[in-house]
């Protein structure tokens, strides 16, 4: 891949806070202006950052309706009502219930779970979940994850002498559901500090001040982080503020005592006994979890985050990973088919973003596909199939552009829509299709910058290989959890030579093994360099080349910081 480096060298002034700021952690430079590129410019903002505290969590009741929505609760169990506890098919969806309905199991029998089926009820509310929980003579539903605008299923649902309590952090319309409690921090009339919440940690916030109010002691609602933490990593929401608070003891919990359901997840991702990280929820834990609503129903997932008996998680857990084995078999022929009609069609070349539909696709693998399609295209992609006589589908965008925004502007065409910055999901009649494609693709071309069309390396600071010492690396790992807001910094080397025991590997010697100097001490690193290999006939001239990186441990070598090569390139200045 030809990836542009952008590199913007600190000024004078940021050297010197840098200096101030390193001498008084005892830390790096580097690290200290890394810091200050986050908005840390103390070290008593910085001894937060690297060791946040629950204690720092804020008040649930700053947010809107949650007074409400606890005394609707506590109303509901004073009563013996049966509660319904109601969730999307996703990972932030599943991880939610689970979270809100073992912690309420714990002193209230009468409370079930209800995730809907992608293929029969589609996304959010349905009438038929509303239907089904009339039959279970259900009087109130807390609905996580989704129903923010769910405006004429939860009428329906107060007709039929049902309430809702909404907790959600979808954007809202500016028509908000007749719901009893409405606890979503992006409200246009918002009072809570931190609006980035996943779906979970709305959930979260809610048992929280459900607990505070009824005088349950906190330490009852850490065993649930876990669930929180990979609801933040699935859901790709900013690891700063209140979400890196739960981020960090969520990784501590999943790697110190882990729920049941979950210990049986990391029993058959691989993952038991090792150091797990957010990347390791991002693309082995998530997935999983996933897998059960895009093949077959996400309620198994629920029944397996729930599930007390080890025996029996760990026969769930197989079967959500066979899933997700059917789910990587269709993503390859998908993505395959995707990019057969990409090629396809010499105008969508020339577009700055990509639209395709096709009948027959597998509804619950296209949000997977869209992303593909923006990691090799690098423009916006909405890959829609078909369900009856509508047309339904994923959005995902590149780096810095509102796809969530590109569609709304779209909405006269749709009949549903909703989602984030970088992710969304549609529906509209099949023969509004070209319209809609017609739309996007002019408001894309209108908004778009000529920089988010291209694959760009964001580098954060320039090393020579004698920084990088133990120290430098135990102090950059304080900086995890990595993700948005927060992302694992990109180092440059310039000026790097082969030590001479550079080597191709792979099973089709894809990858290159490197032991590289560079020209200013005499420090070996080692570093590994995936999918690269047509690099190594150069590499092998023992000539001079720039490396892109980040710092990763070597399970191998007793956690020695190794190097993942991004990208190499002949020595030029950096852009």
């Amino acid at each position: 891949m030809n990836y542009k480096w952008s590199y913007e060298p600190p000024s004078s002034d940021k050297i010197e806070a840098a200096k101030l700021l390193a001498k008084e952690l005892n830390i790096n430079p580097v690290l200290a202006q890394l810091l200050l590129d986050r908005g840390i410019t103390t070290a008593a903002d910085a001894k937060r950052f690297f060791r946040p505290h629950l204690s720092e969590l804020h008040d649930p009741f700053l947010m809107n309706d949650m007074d409400v929505a606890v005394e609707r609760l506590n109303m509901a169990m004073g009563r013996k009502e049966h509660v319904m506890v109601y969730g999307d098919y996703d990972v932030d969806g599943t991880t939610a219930v689970a979270l809100v309905y073992k912690f309420l199991q714990q002193f209230y029998s009468n409370v079930d779970y209800y995730i809907p089926d992608r293929y029969e009820e589609g996304y959010g509310v349905s009438h038929q979940g509303v239907d089904y929980a009339y039959e279970q003579n259900v009087k109130l539903i807390i609905v996580l994850d989704c129903g923010i605008k769910a405006v004429e299923e939860i009428a329906y649902a107060k007709e039929k002498g049902i309430d809702f309590i909404i907790c959600d952090h979808h954007v809202p319309d500016d028509i908000l559901p007749p719901a009893v409690a409405i606890l979503n921090a992006k409200r246009t009339d918002n009072t809570y500090p931190y609006p980035h919440l996943s779906g979970c940690g709305v959930g979260f916030k809610f048992m929280q001040a459900f607990a505070k109010s009824n005088g349950i002691e906190f330490n009852q609602l850490t065993p649930l982080l876990d669930l929180v933490a990979v609801s933040i990593a699935s859901d790709i929401v900013p690891i700063m503020g209140e979400n890196r608070v739960l981020a960090c003891h969520g990784l501590k919990q999943l790697n110190s005592n882990p729920s049941v359901g979950m210990r049986a997840i990391l029993e058959v991702c691989g993952l038991s006994g090792r150091d797990i990280t957010m990347s390791d929820i991002v693309f082995k834990i998530g997935p999983r979890i996933n897998a059960s609503g895009r093949i077959q129903n996400g309620k198994q997932s629920v029944e397996l985050l729930v599930e007390k008996d080890y025996p029996r998680a760990l026969e769930l857990a197989h079967q959500i990973n066979e899933y997700n084995e059917m789910r990587k078999d269709l993503d390859k022929q998908m993505t395959e088919e995707a990019n057969q009609l990409v090629e396809q069609y010499a105008e969508l070349k020339e577009k700055k973003s990509i639209v395709i539909f096709n009948e027959e696709w597998h509804k619950g693998v296209i949000g997977i596909v869209a992303s593909r399609l923006t990691e090799i295209y690098f423009r916006p992609a909405v890959v829609l199939t078909r369900t009856d006589d509508m047309a339904t589908g994923s959005a995902r965008s590149v780096s810095g552009f509102d796809v969530y925004k590109a569609i709304e502007h779209c909405r006269d065409l749709l009949d549903n829509f909703g989602g984030h910055t970088y992710a969304a999901g549609l529906s509209l009649k099949v023969e509004n299709v070209p319209e809609f494609t017609r739309r996007f693709e002019e408001y894309v071309t209108n908004h778009i910058e000529p920089e988010q069309t291209c694959a760009i390396l964001n580098v954060d600071a320039e090393l020579d290989f004698k920084d990088i010492s133990g120290k430098f690396h135990q102090d950059l790992k304080r900086f995890r959890p990595f993700g948005p807001d927060n992302q694992k910094p990109t180092f440059c080397t310039r000026n790097v030579y082969d030590y001479g025991t550079s080597k191709v590997v792979g099973r089709e010697q894809e990858h290159i093994k490197l032991e590289l100097v560079d020209n200013k001490s005499n420090q070996v690193m080692n570093g590994i360099a995936f999918g690269q290999s047509s690099q190594a006939r150069y590499i092998k001239t023992k000539r001079a080349f720039d490396i892109c990186y980040t710092i990763e441990e070597n399970i191998y070598k007793r956690g020695e910081p190794q190097l993942q090569i991004e990208d190499i390139r002949t020595c030029e200045p950096l852009s």
